[in-house]
This record gives C-alpha cells, structure tokens and sequence, in this order.
C-alpha cells in the first residue's frame, strides 16, 4: 500500500472527527473553517513529492491550487440545490459540478501567479454568490452523534475509490483530484440530513473563507518545490497558510463588527 493512500486512510477518518467535534461544539462556520485547511490535500501533496518527485509535486500543487475553483462549484451547487433538494440529491449535484469544472480546469494552462489571482478572484466573490440562510445556524448538539463512525467509515471507503483512480493519472490530474470533496462529501451530507440545510449551508460558505489560506499554500508550494528541499518548502507553505488563516479571519471578524456597527446605527 502506497504512502499516499496510508496517509488518506489515516487523516480522512481523523479530520472527518476533528470538523465533525469542531462543528457541534463552534458551530457550522468553524467547522467550515478547519475543513478547508490543507490536511488531507497538503498530504497527498507530500507523499506525491516523495513517490514521484519534487518537479512532479509542483507541478501537482499547481493544479491543486487551481481546483480551489472546482471546489468553489462544489460548494455552492450544493447550497442552491439545497433549495430544493435533500442530501443525496444535493450531492449529486454538487460532485457533477465539481467534474465538469475538473474537466474544464484541466484545459486550462495559466502561469502560477496568473492562476493565484484567478483563484483570489473566485473567492472574493463566492460569499455573495451563497443563497440566503432563513435564520443562523446554532452550534449543534449531541444529535445524532451515532452517526460518527458511519461518517468516518463513509470517507475511508470513497478515499480508497478515489485514490485507485488518481494512481493511474499524471500529475496534473492527480493535483485536481487532490483536492477533490471526499470529506466534504461525508460532513456537509451527514450535517444536511442530521442538522438541516442551514448548518449545511453555512458550513459550506465558512469553507471559502479558509480556501485563501489553502490556495497560499499551494502557490508557495509549487514555487520552492523546483528549488528548495522538500522539508523547507512544505513548512514554508504551512506557515504561509497559517499567517493567511489568521489575516482573514481577522478580516472577517471586523467586517462582520462593521455591518453590525452599521446595522444598530441605523435603527
């Protein structure tokens, strides 16, 4: 067995824990948050530099930074189709979105700090693009805690069904699908049908804001993986995401204290 797929097996089931604890316990914008760091796709990101090579590392983290789009569609396919849909049908929408911008990504050749901006661009945009949630989403509860191990065991096995394919792809492919929804799959399916839409939803936009300091961390990396030893390069990343992490949710917290400001000096 590959250190690829030992390291999904291992971290899948461990952060779909970690998001599901943060989630009753913070709420469902935390849990978003903590979703969207580079855990899973950061260490299929490593072994592949380490099976196959630094050049073929970068040039994984490249397109990984790229799919931050197909996951954007990911996202909000599934908060609209939500509207109407339960959570199967949401999935279904939201993964079909998320191969058919896969597909079109993979034509698409831009020079790294063209594809940052293009990405930044995506994301600044995204949060209005979300459909409204009626009222806020509380912090769950012990509801349905039952369900954990059948969540954790749900994203083992799609990990499996996922990495036989991405070892038959070049690196490219294999960037794109590194960063493809497994956990969010399992966590915004289960919270849909066992914390309703609202959770979901607000879940899936909390994700976006933690994509900045996903995408910084595959711009760095595939920067200083040509040139830097592969230990550099990926703690270098790592605190680039980290120092982001920190810079927008400080952002998001003065925005969201401003239109409060505004919204209380206009009653």
């Amino acid at each position: 067995m590959s250190a690829l797929v030992v390291l999904k097996l291992f971290l899948v089931p461990l952060l779909i824990y970690a998001v599901t604890m943060a989630g009753r316990r913070w709420g469902p914008s935390a849990a978003g948050w903590l979703l969207a760091l580079p855990v899973v796709a950061g260490s299929i990101l490593l072994a592949m530099s380490i099976e196959q090579g630094a050049a073929f590392g970068a040039e994984a983290a490249a397109a990984t930074l790229l799919a931050v789009i197909a996951s954007l569609a990911f996202n909000l396919c599934y908060a609209w189709a939500a509207e109407r849909f339960g959570a199967a049908g949401s999935l279904c929408c939201a993964v079909l979105a998320n191969l058919l911008a896969v597909a079109a990504l993979r034509l698409l050749v831009l020079p790294l700090s063209v594809a940052l901006a293009v990405v930044v661009l995506a994301l600044l945009l995204a949060p209005s693009l979300f459909p409204e949630v009626a009222q806020p989403a509380a912090p769950g509860n012990r509801r349905g805690m039952s369900d954990l191990p059948w969540r954790m065991l749900a994203g083992t096995l799609l990990v499996l069904g996922v990495s036989y394919g991405a070892s038959r792809m070049g690196p490219r492919l294999s960037g794109l699908f590194a960063m493809f929804p497994v956990v969010s799959i399992v966590l915004v399916g289960f919270s849909h049908r066992v914390q309703g839409r609202v959770f979901a939803v607000t879940m899936l936009r909390g994700m976006v804001y933690g994509y900045f300091s996903f995408a910084s961390f595959c711009f760095v990396l595939a920067r200083l993986l040509p040139d830097q030893p592969l230990a550099t390069a990926f703690l270098a990343a790592l605190a680039c995401a980290m120092l982001v992490q920190l810079a927008v949710r400080r952002c998001v917290s003065v925005a969201r204290h401003l239109r409060q400001h505004a919204a209380a000096a206009s009653r």
